[in-house]
């Protein structure tokens, strides 16, 4: 009797975690295609000074939205029996959090502004910061459609929010409102957010607040807290420490190329989040159960991730070139060493994912914070280093396209080690999280690179194949096309050769929705 209900459960389970899977996809997909013709515009429209005077102000505004988010996202998330109670106290505290940080930070906008020695950024970063006091009032609903696994609400929501709000950044651009532009647009999205997610999760506080909620869910919720605000950290050192050692122009340049390789990365990275921690929690204690749909969901973000991310990094130039200008060109080669590291993102998301499902927050948060910690180190040595000793830069150039890079500015050499540093301390950490997960569920590391090598060496033997197919090309629109092509079909063409599981089943899920609708 057990084992036919054990398998409708496993066959549930798998449902749930193909639609997840599939309109994560559909979400971040379409997201990812809305940031790319709207960034487009916006990149064409703009200066380098305007992006990095945004850029300047953005890791403030992030870490404040980590403060106020305190973790409970997740806690709620985790917690099985949450009560109204419950969301109700996290939703009145996270907005009391909200309210108290804008006030701070308000009457330090006039030192931010000094730091960074821009005048512009006293009101900037005051209008800036309404979006995370804005964004205080979701985190709850939010919570709520995150934990019912309603994907299909949640695409929608983002949809509607980043087409509307991108629409009002590109008015503002339009009007010559330069980098007021880009808080605004934030700030319409997040309002939008705010008001969809009270739409769909139909979920209302009441006035009965108490701490003991919060108390319950703080031991789990603040390990996440501190993750989160090095998460921060982390993602946004770059913007900050360019931002002083370094002119506005430079902090542009950086950003153009971080943005790219985050469209990339942030599709895949929203597939996997948008159903690995629910899984995982749904799945409980069995550790048999708990190693197969790892490595399952490990083996379909290599099958994704790999080629996105290194097909990216291939057509960069062709990329940055044709979509926003040859004014932006400085950040290809930026964007190429992002774009490795951020092949490798969405698996340590779904690692991440895991420990927080195990209520292992305290895991989650000594890897980030050791990571940031020596990031920010690195970085700074490097910046020394460059001072002390003269960096040659060398002259990059595109055979195919005959793109150089050779006018890159001098203090590029600089930011380029430290995106170098950057990306081998991001991959090399990987080893770390699979230690924490071995003591979990004793996956083996062999195991893990049977599941992740494969897709990768392909992915990289594809690469080296199509640039080299395409070298004759000479066109920059052209190459970029065939590039694209020729990549997809040589991939897919190989795993289907050597009958990849992952490619069939992924074709054969397709296939019944299909006959089905």
């Amino acid at each position: 009797m057990d084992k036919p209900s054990q398998s409708v459960t496993t066959s549930n389970l798998k449902e749930k975690a193909a639609k997840g899977f599939l309109w994560g996809a559909v979400n971040n997909g379409a997201n990812q295609m809305l940031i790319v013709v709207f960034g487009i515009i916006l990149a064409r429209i703009l200066s380098k000074a305007d992006y990095g005077l945004a850029s300047e102000v953005a890791i403030f505004s992030t870490i404040a939205s980590a403060l106020q988010e305190s973790g409970f996202f997740a806690a709620l998330t985790n917690k099985k029996d949450a009560t109204q109670r419950d969301y109700t106290s996290v939703f009145w505290f996270n907005t009391t959090i909200g309210v108290v940080q804008y006030i701070i930070l308000f009457f330090c906008a006039p030192l931010i502004a000094d730091f960074f020695h821009e005048p512009e950024l006293l009101w900037l970063s005051r209008y800036a910061f309404l979006g995370f006091l804005i964004g205080s009032l979701s985190i709850t609903p939010r919570a709520i459609l995150f934990k019912q696994l309603k994907v299909k609400e949640q695409t929608m929501m983002n949809l509607i929010s980043l087409t509307i709000s991108a629409i009002v950044g590109v008015i503002m651009a339009i009007c010559d409102m330069r980098y007021w532009c880009i808080p605004t647009q934030n700030i319409t999205f997040i309002l939008l957010t705010v008001l969809l997610s009270w739409h769909f999760s139909k979920w209302r506080p009441s006035f009965h607040f108490s701490f003991q909620p919060i108390r319950e869910m703080f031991s789990f919720s603040c390990k996440l807290l501190i993750t989160n605000l090095f998460n921060c950290i982390n993602n946004n050192i770059f913007a900050f420490l360019f931002g002083y050692f370094y002119t506005k122009n430079d902090v542009g340049v950086y950003t153009q190329a971080d943005k790219w390789n985050k469209m990339g990365s942030q599709l895949i990275i929203g597939m996997v989040q948008g159903v690995a921690q629910p899984m995982f929690v749904q799945v409980g204690n069995d550790v048999e159960r708990l190693q197969r749909v790892f490595r399952k969901m490990l083996r379909f973000t290599s099958f994704i991730s790999f080629p996105a991310m290194f097909g990216l990094a291939l057509v960069a130039p062709e990329f940055i070139v044709v979509l926003v200008g040859e004014k932006w060109l400085p950040s290809a080669e930026l964007m190429q060493l992002l774009c490795i590291a951020g092949a490798f993102m969405p698996i340590t998301t779904l690692y991440s994912n895991f420990m927080i499902s195990r209520n292992r927050s305290d895991v989650y948060m000594w890897n980030i914070l050791v990571q940031s910690i020596l990031v920010l180190g690195t970085l700074c040595a490097v910046k020394v280093f460059q001072l002390s000793f003269s960096i040659p830069l060398p002259t990059l150039h595109d055979a195919a396209t005959g793109i150089s890079l050779t006018f890159l500015p001098h203090t590029l050499s600089g930011i380029r080690l430290m995106v170098m540093s950057y990306v081998v301390i991001y991959i090399a950490w990987l080893l770390l999280w699979h230690f924490f997960l071995w003591k979990e569920i004793r996956l083996s590391l062999w195991a893990v690179l049977k599941d992740t090598l494969p897709f990768m060496l392909i992915a990289t033997l594809v690469m080296g194949l199509t640039y080299v197919f395409t070298l004759p090309i000479q066109h920059t629109l052209l190459l970029l096309v065939v590039r694209m092509l020729v990549a997809a079909v040589l991939y897919l063409a190989i795993l289907w050769v050597l009958k990849a599981k992952i490619l069939r089943e992924s074709l054969s899920y397709l296939t019944k929705r299909k006959v089905q609708q």
